[in-house]
C-alpha cells in the first residue's frame, strides 16, 4: 500500500488509536500505540525542532500494524516513502534494527524518544496538531508534488 495523501495517513492514524500494544513490538508498555507515537514526536519536536522528518518519523511508526501481514517498520516505510520521502521510510525501517543506532544519530535519537514515551506522562497533544507537519513534510518529499 502507498499513502497518497496527507488525509490517508491522517486516517490510518486516527485508526491506531485504542489499539492494543503488541507483544515485542512498537508501543509496548502502559498506553496504546497512538498515544505513543504522540509522545515520541512531541519528545522529538523539543529536541529536534527543526528537524520535522525525524518528528513525523516518530509520528507515524505505528502505521505498519495496520496494513498487510510482515514486519510492521517495513510495511510503514514502504507505505509512506511516496509521501513523506526517503528519509522517513529509511528512519522508520532501520528504527527496528538495533544494530543500526549506534552509527546513525537520527536513530539514537528517534530510539531515545520512542524508550522515553513509554514511561513518560504528560500531555502531547492531539493528532491534527501534527497535520501541518505532516502536510509541509508531504510537500517537501512527494515525488509528484501533490498534497491533499
Amino acid at each position: 500500500m502507498e499513502l497518497r495523501s496527507v488525509e490517508e495517513l491522517m486516517d490510518l492514524l486516527y485508526a491506531c488509536r485504542g489499539e492494543r500494544p503488541s507483544a515485542g513490538g512498537y508501543g509496548d508498555g502502559p498506553g496504546d500505540p497512538h498515544g505513543h507515537a504522540l509522545r515520541t514526536a512531541a519528545l522529538l519536536r523539543r529536541r529536534r525542532p527543526a528537524d520535522k522528518e525525524l518528528q513525523v518519523a516518530g509520528l507515524v511508526a505505528p502505521v505498519g500494524r495496520l496494513l498487510w501481514p510482515g514486519d510492521p517498520a517495513a510495511r510503514t516505510a514502504d507505505a509512506v516513502r511516496p509521501l513523506l520521502g526517503a528519509r522517513v521510510a529509511r528512519l522508520v525501517r532501520r528504527q527496528a534494527h538495533p544494530e543500526a543506532w549506534d552509527h546513525d544519530d537520527d536513530l539514537a535519537s528517534l530510539r531515545q524518544a520512542d524508550d522515553e514515551a513509554r514511561t513518560a506522562d504528560f500531555d502531547a497533544g492531539v493528532l491534527e496538531d501534527w497535520r501541518t507537519v505532516l502536510e509541509l513534510t508531504a510537500a517537501r518529499n512527494s515525488r509528484l508534488g501533490l498534497v491533499d
